[in-house]
């Protein structure tokens, strides 16, 4: 039976709320519950989730509601008093671990206070993200913003608005990036060095900075643009101007860009800005197989290649073509009808490499699929958990393993399942021990699979470096102690597994042809903009841990305690902005 709890005026983050909703599920009479903020999208997922009641309607955005399906109602009243309890706790602990440090609550405040900080991590509702983003540009400060479900026209327009006032507008749904050495959102922990990139993709940048860690070298600046800056109606505002920006770093020795498909007339522009560039360039657009290398901007297939290029030629050594290691393969023993690769991945770049090895490597000629899947034929399925229609009203996959469970228990049953690509992606922002909620599940799908007479590759990599939050090391003698074949970066695990299907990857080294000239000339940048090359001083304005981030890695952050203003009506907010707009330039 479905009971609604509504308290009034009671705002709290949407990932903190959904791990309320995960404690909440495993407390004993507990059939099904969920806990959102009272905003319409939110409502339309109680909805399909089965938990629509009467009373839900009369939510507003601003109250905290919780429907419970149980049988007994006398566990109400506890299951309220523990939802209380933990984010009671919740807050505690944040308290005790910001002790000391600078926490605001309106954005007159947060202005007077973080005055000298030139960046502004925004990580509110998506549905509000777009005023407050507009704020942070009229005040001055550069944007990263991790929010989405922001529309592609304010996107465009609030990019268009950074670029006249010499700002960068990093995102929406910017999930990764590095400022000065400093993690920003869904970051690893790198040495600072003189390689500098610029990526539409998070876990792409994850990915490659990883590498290069392990290879020795550092990452000054990441800057992540979103997954739309280069589509069409976006035109690669923030792309472009961030390769202006790396050109420009006098710590900056060599420059990396990585993108999924862009539209290809704004493909076209940024590589002709890549192209004028001052300091060698790799650049890598998934999905697509380069036929060569240019005279300093080299052409990568990986995302392996990617980061063992750009350290090459840090190291004044241009592409051999030996950068992707020749995988080793395991011996493992296949049934006949064991035929097909699954791929659940919690980063949606690294499902998308794997998508394009097995594709071209098969000859599958599939097109990216819907709903979550990058590709689906015949019996070959790579899936983004991390894609909206896995995470509506349930956390990332980075944080919660549940639906990656039960993907892998539900392709260990399916006989013609010959081997399944995982990624662990370290780093702030995703679980303390992401192997270890792993791990049984990954026992009990082998086991289930050896007992009918199958062996089952469980194949994974995990994108993260010996400084990160989590302990690397353990990460890998958890998953080996589940017996799962570790491979060193995303690249060789799906190499690995097409070995093992009998498909290996050929490698065909490329040509170098001579310099091409550029058509523009690299544009100069504003002081602004280089303001975030030293930045060391942030303003965070929604989820907390990012602000932890950068004071754990020696940075400091103004923490705004955000709250939507006007009771959460958006289309009220927007008139206030507008007038406080006028406002301020009739004080002009």
């Amino acid at each position: 039976m479905l009971h609604t709890v509504i308290e009034k005026n009671s705002y709290q983050d949407s990932i903190v709320l959904m791990l309320l909703t995960n404690y909440l599920e495993t407390l004993d009479g507990v059939n099904n519950v969920q806990v959102m903020m009272g905003t319409p999208a939110n409502k339309d997922i109680f909805k399909t989730g089965g938990l629509a009641t009467d009373e839900l309607e009369a939510a507003t955005p601003n109250d905290m509601v919780v429907v419970l399906d149980v049988d007994n109602e006398d566990l109400i009243d506890d299951v309220v008093k523990k939802a209380k309890v933990y984010l009671d706790e919740q807050s505690n602990g944040s308290d005790d671990e910001n002790s000391g440090e600078e926490r605001v609550k309106t954005w007159d405040k947060a202005l007077e206070v973080a005055k000298d900080a030139p960046v502004a991590l925004i990580s509110v509702p998506g549905v509000y993200a777009a005023s407050e983003v507009e704020k942070a540009l009229d005040a001055g400060k550069n944007v990263f913003c991790f929010s989405d479900n922001v529309t592609i026209e304010d996107e465009a327009r609030l990019k268009q608005m950074a670029h006249e006032k010499g700002l960068l507008l990093m995102g929406p749904d910017c999930g990764t990036g590095i400022a000065n050495g400093l993690p920003l959102a869904f970051a690893n922990r790198v040495r600072k060095g003189s390689i500098g990139i610029v990526g539409a993709s998070g876990t792409g940048i994850q990915e490659v900075t990883a590498i290069i860690h392990k290879m020795g070298e550092g990452v000054t600046n990441a800057i992540g643009t979103g997954g739309r800056d280069l589509k069409a109606q976006v035109q690669g505002i923030t792309f472009k101007d961030s390769i202006a920006l790396l050109d420009q770093d006098p710590d900056v020795k060599v420059i990396v860009a990585i993108s999924k498909p862009p539209a290809k007339e704004v493909r076209d522009d940024a590589v002709d800005l890549l192209r004028a560039a001052k300091k060698p360039v790799v650049a890598i657009f998934l999905g697509e197989k380069p036929e060569a290398h240019e005279k300093g901007l080299y052409r990568a297939y990986t995302l392996e290649e990617t980061a063992k290029i750009a350290v090459g030629l840090l190291h004044g050594q241009e592409p051999t073509g030996n950068e992707d290691v020749a995988v080793k393969v395991p011996d493992v023993k296949l049934q006949p009808q064991q035929k097909y690769i699954k791929g659940y991945y919690s980063g949606g770049t690294l499902a998308y490499e794997a998508a394009t090895l097995m594709n071209n490597t098969l000859g599958l000629h599939a097109k990216n699929g819907v709903d979550g899947s990058i590709l689906k034929k015949d019996g070959y399925e790579v899936l983004d958990l991390g894609d909206d229609v896995f995470t509506q009203g349930r956390p990332h996959p980075m944080i919660d393993a549940t639906k990656r469970k039960e993907m892998m228990v539900s392709a260990g049953q399916d006989p013609e399942t010959a081997a399944i690509l995982l990624d662990i992606v370290l780093g702030y922002g995703t679980t303390d021990d992401m192997a270890g909620d792993l791990k049984d599940t990954i026992i009990k799908v082998k086991a289930d699979a050896k007992a009918e007479g199958r062996e089952l590759p469980v194949i994974a990599t995990i994108v993260g470096t010996d400084m990160d939050p989590q302990d690397y090391s353990q990460q890998q003698r958890t998953l080996a102690e589940a017996g799962v074949i570790i491979c060193e970066n995303n690249a060789q695990a799906v190499k690995t597994a097409l070995a093992i299907v009998g498909h290996p990857v050929e490698e065909t080294p490329l040509p170098i042809l001579p310099e091409k000239p550029s058509n523009v000339k690299m544009p100069a940048v504003s002081d602004k903009l280089k303001e975030m090359l030293t930045a060391t001083r942030f303003l965070n304005i929604g989820l907390e841990s990012f602000a932890e981030a950068i004071n754990e890695s020696g940075g400091s952050a103004v923490q705004f305690d955000w709250k939507p203003i006007a009771g959460g009506n958006v289309e009220l907010q927007k008139a206030l902005l507008f007038l406080n707009k006028v406002d301020l330039k009739v004080g002009v």
